[in-house]
C-alpha cells in the first residue's frame, strides 16, 4: 500500500525520458584544492585532526574518479556534453568572491593561475569542453550556467563531483528548480563521511530528481 508521503513525493520525481543529445555530464569542483588527497583541503582537514578525511579521499580515488571517467567517455560517445564546474576566485585577494567564501579560498590559494585551482589531471577537460568558475556553493548562483545549458539545448543533467551535500546537491537542486531533469550519480560523488553522503542522496531522491549508479546511467546513454 502506498502511503500519502510516498505518493506525495512521486509528484516531484516522475521519470523523464533521457535524450543523450540533450544531456550533459556536470562535473563539480574536481580540483586539486578540493578533490585531491594531497591538496589544500585534505591537508587542512588532516592538520585539524579531522578523522573523516580518509573516507572522503579514498572514495574519490576508488569511486569518483574512475566512474566519472566512464561517464565522460560514454557521454561523449552518445553525443552529449561534458561541462566542468570549478570553485574559486579570479583575483589573488579573492575580493571577487562573496565575503563568507574569501577566507576559505585564501587559505587554499584557490584562485585562477594557482595549481590548487586546476582540475585534477585524471579528469582533465578536452578542448571545447566548457569550464565554468563559480564563487558560490551552487553553480547557478554566480555563473551563466543556465544560459549555457539552454543555448546548448541541454535538458537532462547528470551531476558528479564534490561535495555531495554541498556544491553537488546545491547545484542539483538549483537545476531542478529551473526545470531540468537531474540525476545525481551516487557512486561518482563524495563528501566527508558515508552517513552524510547517503542522507543527502536519500533526500534528493524524494523531491528533486533521480539518484542512480554509474552503471544505471551508462544504460541510459
Amino acid at each position: 500500500m502506498t502511503t500519502f508521503s510516498e505518493d506525495y513525493s512521486k509528484q516531484f520525481n516522475a521519470d523523464r525520458k533521457t535524450d543523450p543529445h540533450k544531456s550533459a555530464l556536470v562535473i563539480i569542483d574536481m580540483q586539486y584544492a578540493t578533490g585531491h588527497h594531497d591538496g589544500p583541503l585534505a591537508r587542512m582537514m588532516k592538520s585539524a585532526g579531522n578523522t573523516v578525511t580518509e573516507w572522503r579521499f579514498e572514495r574519490i580515488k576508488s569511486h569518483v574518479i574512475p566512474n566519472t571517467q566512464k561517464l565522460i567517455q560514454a557521454m561523449r560517445q552518445a553525443g552529449g556534453r561534458v561541462i566542468y564546474i570549478t570553485i574559486g576566485a579570479a583575483l589573488p585577494d579573492c575580493s571577487d568572491a562573496p565575503v563568507h567564501m574569501r577566507a576559505f579560498f585564501q587559505s587554499m590559494k584557490n584562485y585562477e593561475g594557482q595549481h590548487a585551482h586546476k582540475i585534477i589531471e585524471e579528469l582533465s577537460p578536452e578542448p571545447g569542453d566548457p569550464v565554468i568558475r563559480k564563487t558560490s556553493v551552487g553553480a547557478f548562483a554566480s555563473t551563466g550556467l543556465d544560459h549555457l545549458l539552454r543555448s546548448l539545448g541541454c535538458e537532462h543533467l547528470f551531476v558528479t563531483g564534490v561535495s555531495t551535500n554541498m556544491c553537488v546537491e546545491t547545484t542539483a537542486r538549483e537545476a531542478a528548480d529551473r526545470g531540468y531533469a537531474v540525476t545525481l550519480v551516487e557512486d561518482a560523488c563524495a563528501t566527508t563521511h558515508k552517513e552524510l553522503h547517503e542522507g543527502t542522496l536519500q533526500n534528493f531522491n524524494r523531491f528533486f530528481g533521480k539518484v542512480r549508479s554509474t552503471q544505471d546511467v551508462l544504460k541510459l546513454l
